[in-house]
């Protein structure tokens, strides 16, 4: 696998509630010179970002139910359909954990549901939030996104108790096919790990060490 193979899996976020616009305008401009897939950034600083990335390849991808998962459906549709009004290109989405917890999955088929028609065209991301969730939980999730036909799964906030693991990554990639992406995200700071990763079935990386990941890459292919 090439360098800009790699890198144009990567989604440059920046999710922390502090970030300031000069650093979304650092992540943006970070995001154009090395080519990543994305940015994925808060919903408010989505008008700011589009004045950066006006005219090149590099797409919006905003978050939805952030970071808990807990509110209504109703109101993660909503936040989905002004994301997209305001120029998200992506939409990642938590699901209700608790509903999970609960095997009320009836009810969290529904949320998903509820904003992935709110998505129309925009791919949406579902994030599990792994780190909470037993491995028969994990495959149910999987085979309801399956069904659903999202665009893809994805493992974490990065705001929990953990993050992605290669295991995790496997698992989903297992049950929702080769027609759904997996998009590893929380604790994914280096080129070793972003290529485990990789190996073991995601197609997408949601990480803020974007930058390290790509130097680690040149590196590694340089040989030192």
């Amino acid at each position: 696998m090439e360098t800009k193979d790699i890198v144009k899996m990567i989604d440059h976020t920046a999710l922390a509630c502090d970030k300031t616009e000069a650093e979304i305008s650092l992540l943006c401009q970070e995001a154009l010179s090395n080519e990543f897939y994305s940015v994925c950034i808060n919903a408010g600083h989505i008008p700011f970002a589009k004045q950066i990335l006006e005219n090149s390849n590099v797409k919006i991808c905003t978050v939805v139910g952030f970071p808990l998962g807990a509110t209504l459906s109703s109101v993660k549709a909503f936040e989905a359909a002004e994301a997209i009004k305001a120029g998200a290109q992506e939409v990642d989405m938590v699901i209700n954990v608790g509903w999970v917890k609960s095997a009320q999955w009836d009810k969290v088929k529904a949320d998903i549901d509820a904003v992935l028609n709110a998505c129309g065209q925009v791919p949406l991301k579902v994030i599990l939030e792994t780190c909470l969730l037993s491995r028969d939980e994990i495959v149910r999730l999987c085979e309801i996104c399956r069904e659903l036909q999202v665009a893809f799964v994805k493992t974490s906030t990065g705001f929990s108790k953990g993050g992605a693991t290669v295991e995790d990554v496997a698992l989903m990639r297992s049950v929702v096919g080769r027609d759904i992406g997996v998009k590893a995200s929380g604790g994914v700071r280096d080129f070793a790990t972003a290529l485990a990763m990789i190996e073991a079935g995601a197609n997408r990386l949601g990480t803020s060490s974007g930058i390290a990941i790509a130097h680690g890459l040149q590196d590694n292919q340089a040989g030192y």
